[in-house]
C-alpha cells in the first residue's frame, strides 16, 4: 500500500447492513476512520455493529444523530483534517458548513441511478414510474442526491421484482459499485461527472405515503397490470407502506408474493 493510502484520512457516516459491509471493505484495506456518525440510537439498525468495528475510537469521536451538525461535532470534524466523509444509508442532510470540512468532500452510496429517484423510496418510485434504477457513488452538495457522480450501475427490474426484493438486490449493487470506485479513491485518480438537471426525479421521505398512491378504490375500474404494478411497487418490509383498501371504516393493508414458474 503507498503512502497516500495509508495516509487517507476518513470519517465514516452510516447505518443498515449494506454500511457494515462498505466498512468492512475499508478496513481491509487497514483504513481506519478517525470518526464515526451513526443515526439516533432509538431509529438505527446497525450502529452496535458499527461501533464495534470501530472500537479502536475513542468515544468522543463517534456522534449520533445530529451532533455532527452541531458545533462540537463540526469542531471534532474539523480537527480531524479530513480528505473524505463517507455516508452511506446516512438518513440526515448535511449542511454546507460540514460538505466544506473534508479536503476532497463527502461521498454518498445511494440505491438508484442518479439522477432518477433522489431522494427516499428509490425502489417503489422505479417500479411505480418505470425510472432507470441502480446505485451511484456520489459527490454531496446542497442538493438532494444533486451531486457529481463517481460511478454507478444500472440494473432492470423484472415482472417479479417487489420494492423490496428489488432493494435488496440494490444494496449488493451499491457494495459493487463502492468497491470498483475505492481503489480509484484510495489513488486519488478518480473523475467526477455532473448530473444533468434537465433530467431525474425526486421524491421525498412522505410522498409515498399519499393516499393517491397508497389506497385502493374498489368501486373504480382499473386496468389489473396497472394495480399489480402498484401493489409490487408498495410491498416493502414495512406493512404502513403496503397498499390498502377500506370496508365498513376499516383498513386493510395488502402485499404481493411473485414467483417465477
Amino acid at each position: 500500500m503507498s503512502d497516500s493510502q495509508q495516509n487517507l484520512r476518513i470519517a465514516f457516516a452510516g447505518d443498515r447492513d449494506i454500511a457494515v459491509a462498505v466498512l468492512k471493505r475499508i478496513l481491509a484495506d487497514d483504513i481506519k476512520p478517525l470518526a464515526l456518525l451513526l443515526s439516533d440510537p432509538a431509529k438505527a439498525s446497525h450502529a452496535n455493529e458499527l461501533t464495534r468495528m470501530c472500537s479502536f475510537l475513542p468515544p468522543e469521536r463517534i456522534l449520533f444523530g445530529s451532533q455532527f451538525r452541531q458545533p462540537r461535532g463540526m469542531e471534532l470534524l474539523q480537527s480531524l483534517h479530513l480528505d473524505f466523509i463517507i455516508g452511506v444509508h446516512f438518513p440526515y442532510l448535511v449542511p454546507p458548513q460540514v460538505l466544506s470540512l473534508p479536503r476532497l468532500g463527502v461521498l454518498n452510496l445511494h440505491p438508484a441511478f442518479l439522477p432518477y429517484n433522489r431522494g427516499w423510496h428509490t425502489p417503489s418510485w422505479a417500479i411505480l414510474e418505470d425510472t432507470p434504477i441502480g446505485a451511484s457513488l456520489h459527490f454531496m452538495d446542497e442538493g438532494i442526491d444533486t451531486g457529481d457522480i463517481v460511478h454507478q450501475k444500472r440494473i432492470e427490474v423484472s415482472p417479479e421484482h417487489t420494492a423490496h426484493s428489488l432493494y435488496e438486490q440494490l444494496k449488493e449493487l451499491e457494495l459493487t459499485v463502492f468497491e470498483e470506485a475505492w481503489p480509484r479513491l484510495l489513488t486519488g485518480k478518480f473523475s467526477r461527472r455532473r448530473q444533468d438537471p434537465s433530467i431525474g426525479s425526486e421524491h421525498g421521505r412522505r410522498d409515498l405515503f399519499q393516499p393517491e398512491i397508497q389506497q385502493i378504490d374498489l368501486n373504480v375500474m382499473v386496468r389489473a397490470g396497472d394495480l399489480l404494478k402498484t401493489l409490487r411497487a408498495l410491498t416493502t418490509n414495512q406493512i404502513n407502506e403496503a397498499a390498502y383498501f377500506e370496508v365498513d371504516g376499516k383498513r386493510y393493508r395488502v402485499q404481493v408474493s411473485l414467483h417465477e414458474e
